[in-house]
């Protein structure tokens, strides 16, 4: 029997669990200095911008070979990083920086190399390849988002608008998941999927995605 997207989506899922998170478990606590919230918040102003241009270099790149479906997947992508990064404001006000601290922020490199390597993927990968492995890792995020935004209620105090950002990454995206099966079953149609390259990217983003929270982890105490 030939393989659906469904199977492709569901195997990369199973086969690129989460890595280590140091970070997210301290925050569940309400362990967590306020300080590492305030740097996630910062952190997070670059990665969103830094991944918002690589999803739209990719929806053009499958654009310009006629994916329609891959160029619509990840033209979703681009206007949700759009979304989120207009809920970063409140987040940072929650944590007591201003735009003066916010655009002073030097971001650290542990935090970066995710978005440094989703651009990668931008420039190099197959369109289709990358939206497998950016599926897995997202299944990951999700669930991290889930738990920060109910442990930031919960233990520091924040309110709803406050913990937009992560609510918004928490939630269902029932056409996201429309959009992978379509652009994966594009891919197996026209062949240019490749199963073993996704798995590859979706490893290492799970790996730079634990960098990401593991760096975070590391900042002390104000």
């Amino acid at each position: 029997m030939a393989r659906t997207a469904r199977d492709v989506l569901d195997d990369a899922v199973r086969s690129l669990p989460p890595g280590s998170n140091r970070l997210v478990p301290l925050i569940a606590a309400g362990r967590a200095p306020r300080a590492a919230v305030a740097a996630l918040a910062l952190e997070q102003h670059h990665v969103i911008a830094a991944d918002g241009r690589s999803f739209e270099h990719l929806a053009a790149r499958a654009t310009g070979r006629h994916h329609s479906a891959v160029a619509h997947f990840f033209a979703h992508l681009a206007h949700g990083e759009s979304l989120a990064l207009g809920l970063l404001p409140p987040l940072a006000a929650a944590c007591g920086l201003d735009e003066e601290a916010v655009r002073a922020h030097e971001p650290r490199a542990g935090c970066q190399t995710y978005p440094a390597y989703v651009a990668w993927l931008a420039l190099g990968a197959e369109p289709v390849d990358a939206v497998v492995a950016l599926t897995a890792n997202f299944a990951a995020w999700g669930g991290y988002c889930a738990t920060v935004g109910e442990a930031l209620r919960a233990h520091y105090g924040f309110d709803d608008e406050a913990c937009g950002f992560f609510d918004f990454f928490a939630g269902p995206d029932p056409q996201l998941t429309e959009k992978a099966l379509a652009a994966v079953a594009e891919g197996l149609l026209d062949g240019r999927l490749s199963e073993r390259s996704a798995h590859r990217y979706g490893r290492l983003l799970q790996e730079y995605e634990s960098m990401f929270w593991n760096t975070l982890a590391a900042v002390p105490a104000a």
